[in-house]
């Protein structure tokens, strides 16, 4: 039998570590508990040998897995990214995996032989002069030094428990030595349970005495919850959370563990079935080439291009009932979270309990939950988020990537992979076919279809014939002109959303920033409010009544005087959905608003109850962010008003004519899809940018080819390969010394077939407390530039550059 192991920790090194196998024998693809330093920390085996490392091997302290939690496939997809996007394996294992829940970890304290030395002197001295307060400490670090004394080890809250120390009497007694501390972990159920509150009187007061005002409310909660109500609900209410405690105390309310049920989506059906509607001869085309892939058993990727409306859905919704009408499995990727509740909703409606869901807002309990039904065959149509690619399905036949375009598919933190690209290699390595779907695909991908990479599957009609929503552009140049003021409604689009209201219909309104106003001046000495820790400047929210920068999180409440010059003259500029919300509030006093951005939707129920009233009719007129764009499919929209349309395009990123078009066919594409036409009021200072002007005309393959001509003139993708290296710290000097040996590096290497642009300073130069500069490397060949970037890793190693503050996105989507 083996006796060594080499373990991929998530650590920033690009290595595994070899460890001495104890009794239990670990197996590949399982996860064993190791020593790493000064802790223990759990990793996945990659392989098992006899080959003795040069140095003495540590042991192996648990094996967590016999059997393995990433398979022979996922293990290859896992090796695959790390190769491909220079990522750490251990980072990239990590994040494959959402079993943190399962790891249960826990300090354990013992008390050494100078702690036993002080406890027996401390009986035997006599007292001397001090402070109250010194003899109180003591007596409690003389109480943990008994307790310890009684048993080998205990643990923390153990301790805590029986002697009233706090964490600050422990971290002395660690600091004098007198106790040593251990780090353990064990692997635990992640069974999820629910605290609920119980009303045990039906009629408290007279038996338990009188109700105070918020005993009450909470009483008066839990009755119309049938007498049983979460108790997280109960704390949410607008009453101080020892309430409910007191209440527990005096026999009116008990609180019980209960299992905790989840539900896929609380989205209300809506209707049919997609699978009840008829098919027409495109949708019906689309759908036997893609069966005709699935039943090939070979790998296959497929570009599903409709336009908004075409029916997509439905098209690949059916494609996974065949799926799994063959007892076999398929994924659903989708951008973002936002999306997620209504993709679930449809699978749920049409597969039932067959469905499970994967995305970061769920608990750790939740997605631990999730993957092991995953992992047993109870589940075998997934949906979520780019994790979701992750999932440890058997039989996996097909691979469905909605809306590939999104960057939201793009991880922006190590491993940096993009979702949609190891949905493709997935599929390679498991023979399955994969569909990419969007009315607005990608450059790259449209290119690889033209180039016969992919092969191409078009609807090029709405359903049941439906016409495309009439764009009309307004120059809000000449609405200036005409009013004198900087509006943020055109008077075109307050006529438009008049007429719909009057008439029962419903209209959207996005507006692509979040908060009240972007840029808060003063106009003594135009100092801007910028956030401590970016160069950024920070957005005014309205109603809590604070700054926030939208990229760090750092919060400080609205400046009264200028910090520059102390001015009072105080001037808030720009605008974000909040303060579109307001005006339209004031403009339609009669309409029902809502507002989706980050700012509203704290969590995905949150996003369901606002989606849940807009389909029901409860909501006419929704505002909001790129949340609103995609995805969404309310037969009662029949506008869309577009407020800063072009906002993007002042952005330095190559990228901004293509994610403005993308953006604006998406949200244009809300309209108009019932039975009553639809229309799209845009509001733009650029009319004559192309990505606006073949946005209007609803041009994709337009806007394709100017925008390649562009592409190809300045050697960007999908004409080269691309990657941006960025160098960070919190240190400016350290920052700049770092880029500079860099810098010389790439000067004085022979870096062939590679073009390397940069230094220079990042666009946003100051993120979240570190200084940026980058460089950006292009190359023809995609195997010269992974050479290159792995030398210029292996340069930095040599320098003691940490890999923390060297980061290298392969395929970067974004350059800020």
């Amino acid at each position: 039998m083996p006796t060594f192991c080499d373990v991929a920790l998530p650590v920033p090194l690009d290595m595994a570590f070899t460890y001495k196998i104890a009794e239990q024998q670990p197996v590949v693809g399982g996860r064993v508990l190791v020593p790493f330093r000064n802790q223990r920390i759990s990793g996945v085996v990659t392989a098992l040998h006899d080959r003795a490392p040069s140095m003495q091997a540590k042991t192996v302290i648990q094996v967590l897995d016999t059997e393995p939690v990433l398979d022979e496939g996922l293990m290859k997809l896992g090796q695959w990214i790390a190769q491909y996007y220079l990522a750490p394996i251990g980072d990239v294992f990590r994040g494959m995996l959402p079993l943190a829940a399962e790891i249960k970890k826990a300090k354990l304290y013992r008390i050494t032989e100078v702690g036993y030395e002080a406890l027996h002197a401390s009986a035997t001295s006599g007292s001397s002069r001090r402070s109250k307060q010194d003899i109180d400490t003591q007596m409690v670090e003389y109480a943990v030094l008994d307790y310890l004394s009684m048993s080998d080890e205990a643990l923390e809250g153990t301790i805590r428990s029986a002697t009233g120390a706090n964490r600050q009497v422990l971290d002395l007694l660690l600091r004098k030595k007198w106790i040593a501390r251990e780090d353990v972990s064990s692997v635990r159920d992640a069974q999820r349970t629910v605290q609920v509150a119980v009303l045990k009187e039906l009629f408290p007061g007279k038996p338990g005495g009188k109700l105070n005002e918020n005993q009450q409310k909470i009483v008066e909660f839990i009755q119309q919850q049938n007498g049983r109500a979460f108790a997280e609900q109960v704390r949410e209410l607008a009453v101080p959370r020892t309430t409910l405690q007191t209440l527990v105390k005096r026999g009116i309310v008990e609180l019980v563990e209960e299992q905790a049920d989840f539900s896929v989506s609380s989205m209300k059906k809506r209707g049919p079935s997609h699978l009840d509607f008829i098919f027409n001869a495109e949708q019906k085309a689309a759908l036997a080439t893609i069966q005709r892939s699935v039943t090939e058993g070979k790998f296959s990727v497929s570009l599903l291009h409709g336009v908004t409306g075409s029916g997509k859905t439905a098209v690949y919704l059916a494609a996974m009932q065949s799926v799994l009408e063959q007892g076999r499995a398929a994924i659903l990727l989708v951008p973002e979270i936002g999306l997620t509740p209504a993709a679930a909703a449809n699978l749920h409606q049409v597969f039932g309990d067959e469905v499970a869901i994967l995305h970061s807002a769920l608990s750790a309990d939740e997605r631990a939950e999730q993957w092991h039904r995953i992992r047993r065959g109870d589940a075998r149509i997934v949906v979520g988020t780019r994790s979701a690619v992750f999932a440890p399905v058997e039989n996996l036949a097909l691979i469905v990537v909605d809306e590939e375009h999104d960057s939201s598919y793009k991880q922006e933190e190590t491993p940096r992979y993009n979702g949609r690209d190891v949905a493709v290699m997935r599929g390679k390595l498991t023979n399955s076919a994969v569909v990419l779907a969007s009315a607005t695909p990608a450059i790259e991908s449209y290119h690889n279809a033209e180039a016969g990479k992919y092969r191409l599957i078009e609807l090029k009609e709405r359903v049941e014939r439906r016409p495309l929503p009439e764009v009309e552009l307004v120059d809000m140049r000449s609405e200036f002109q005409q009013t004198g003021e900087d509006q943020i409604f055109s008077l075109q689009l307050i006529q438009e959303v008049t007429d719909r209201l009057d008439r029962g219909e419903q209209a959207m309104v996005l507006l692509n920033r979040r908060g009240y106003s972007s840029v808060v001046l003063c106009r003594a000495c135009g100092e801007t409010l910028q956030c401590k820790n970016c160069t950024i400047a920070m957005t005014y929210h309205k109603a809590a009544h604070r700054m926030e920068c939208h990229y760090c999180g750092y919060r400080q409440a609205v400046p009264k005087r200028c910090t520059a010059c102390n001015s009072e003259h105080i001037f808030f500029l720009g605008t974000g959905s909040e303060k579109v919300e307001e005006r339209l509030h004031a403009a339609f006093p009669q309409a029902r608003i809502g507002r989706l951005d980050r700012d509203t939707v704290r969590n995905r129920h949150d996003f369901e109850r606002v989606l849940n009233q807009f389909h029901a009719g409860e909501i006419n007129l929704l505002v909001g962010t790129q949340m609103i764009a995609k995805g969404h499919d309310v037969h009662g929209v029949t506008l869309v008003g577009v407020v800063g349309a072009d906002y993007a395009l002042g952005f330095p990123d190559f990228r901004a004519a293509e994610r403005t078009f993308q953006l604006l066919t998406q949200v244009a594409g809300r309209a108009g899809r019932g039975e009553t036409p639809g229309k799209v009021v845009l509001q733009t200072y650029h009319p004559d940018h192309y990505a606006i002007q073949f946005a209007q005309q609803h041009d994709y393959a337009g806007f394709y080819e100017k925008e390649l001509r562009f592409r190809k003139w300045m050697h960007y993708p999908p004409f080269s390969a691309l990657a941006n290296v960025l160098v960070r710290s919190d240190k400016l000097e350290q920052a700049l010394r770092w880029t500079g040996q860099l810098g010389k590096w790439f000067e004085s290497t022979r870096n062939e077939g590679v073009r390397v642009l940069g230094p220079s300073a990042a666009p946003i130069m100051r993120l979240k407390r570190d200084y940026r500069y980058h460089f950006i490397l292009k190359a023809a060949s995609r195997e010269k530039l992974n050479a290159s970037l792995r030398r210029m890793l292996g340069f930095a190693d040599g320098e003691k550059i940490p890999r923390t503050n060297l980061i290298v996105d392969v395929d970067a989507l974004s350059l800020l």
